[in-house]
């Protein structure tokens, strides 16, 4: 009997024409050069790395699961509300067609404030490792669900100057991770093929990342309770992508979620 295709196998089939797409209208030589031109990088991993719990804040409009919910928002307005709260880091949607984002965000997002910023798409080919340095991110998300190539992915991110957050979802995901050189791991609460989410996850995973490597709890986060359940567990830190999105422009949400003492 087949294997059904699942949200994560169409999303990844999508990315890959797009990329493919991509490439015959900068190819892969002028984009290493705009890599290489890019600015400095402001160090993802170091932002997130300190004393407390970190909180990266995700610049997001919609989702397959939550469908679109904030049509509205602007990513610099954002960016800056973000900041403002006291966020350590930003991440930046970038997929057009699932989750309405667009690279044009990261950039104006990038320019408008401090924090270092991760690129939340699904990289499948290291062209948009390139590409993600050209646009300005610190870091990217590599998932390890979504790819086979991950050693590769991550030393081309890392040769580039670029942080690589790779996600992970259970014990099989955080093995590979770890094998390929991950520092930063992502626990995803979220089964991506699914889209069942559970912060038990995080819980579970969390004890079996070595001492050393840096830890984020991400999806299903949505509230002080749900950020002190994480916290407990010892993260570093937590992405929190919706339920600050659909509150941009409160800055009492933003400021509970986002610049409450955690410890």
């Amino acid at each position: 009997m087949a294997k059904p295709v699942t949200i994560l196998d169409r999303i990844i089939a999508d990315k890959r024409i797009e990329v493919e797409s991509a490439k015959k209208q900068i190819d892969i030589d002028e984009m290493q050069r705009r890599c290489v031109a890019a600015r400095e990088t402001r160090g993802f991993a170091k932002g997130i790395s300190k004393d407390g719990l970190s909180v990266i804040a995700e610049i997001k409009r919609a989702s397959p699961s939550a469908g679109l919910f904030a049509p509205d928002l602007d990513a610099v307005d954002t960016a800056c509300a973000y900041e403002i709260a006291g966020a350590s880091a930003l991440s930046v949607l970038t997929d057009r067609k699932y989750f309405h984002g667009c690279k044009e965000d990261l950039t104006l997002a990038r320019d408008a404030v401090g924090l270092p910023v991760l690129r939340k798409d699904f990289i499948v080919d290291v062209y948009q490792i390139y590409e993600s340095r050209a646009i300005g991110a610190d870091a990217v998300l590599i998932i390890i669900s979504a790819v086979t190539n991950e050693r590769d992915l991550i030393e081309v991110a890392k040769s580039a100057g670029l942080d690589c957050l790779v996600e992970v979802h259970d014990e099989y995901d955080l093995d590979r991770a770890l094998q390929a050189g991950a520092s930063i791991v992502g626990i995803n609460n979220r089964d991506l093929r699914t889209f069942h989410t559970d912060l038990a996850v995080t819980e579970q995973l969390l004890p079996l990342v070595p001492e050393g490597v840096v830890t984020i709890s991400e999806s299903g986060i949505k509230s002080v309770d749900d950020i002190a359940r994480v916290h407990d567990c010892g993260v570093d830190a937590i992405l929190v992508g919706e339920s600050l999105a659909r509150n941009a422009a409160d800055p009492t949400v933003l400021k509970s979620l986002i610049g409450a003492d955690y410890g």
